[in-house]
């Protein structure tokens, strides 16, 4: 189960945390992942983290800016999203890729199985 927080509206080059409660995961070992959706614009992967090694990815568009990371404990994965652009306005969603020996080569590739509802964040 996921459940994303921490959209808004900021001005360019401002900073965005984006929360996900993430829950019930089936396998030891999984993928976690941020991906956003302009209207009218295809679905992008914009940062992901395999558990348990911890490997992440950005697309290029983000590096360098966005930050993931993941608190096991608390059960959350974050996108932190400094010096934001007008091109990072989006729906964001919290994603999971759950299956059997998920290894983090997968995490930017495979389809994922599992999605939040969306968390909106627009720059102005």
């Amino acid at each position: 189960q996921l459940v994303e927080s921490g959209g808004g509206s900021v001005r360019a080059g401002g900073s965005l945390l984006l929360s996900c409660a993430a829950s019930g995961f089936t396998h030891s070992s999984y993928c976690l992942g941020w991906f956003r959706q302009a209207p009218g614009g295809r679905r992008l992967g914009v940062a992901n983290i395999h558990f348990p090694d911890g490997t992440t990815y950005y697309d290029n568009s983000v590096l360098g800016r966005f930050t993931i990371s993941q608190d096991k404990g608390k059960n959350m994965v974050y996108l932190q999203m400094n010096s934001l652009k007008l091109e990072d306005t989006a729906m964001y969603y919290c994603a999971a890729l759950d299956d059997p020996g998920v290894a983090s080569f997968q995490c930017p590739t495979d389809e994922y199985n599992d999605w939040g509802q969306g968390t909106q964040v627009t720059v102005s």
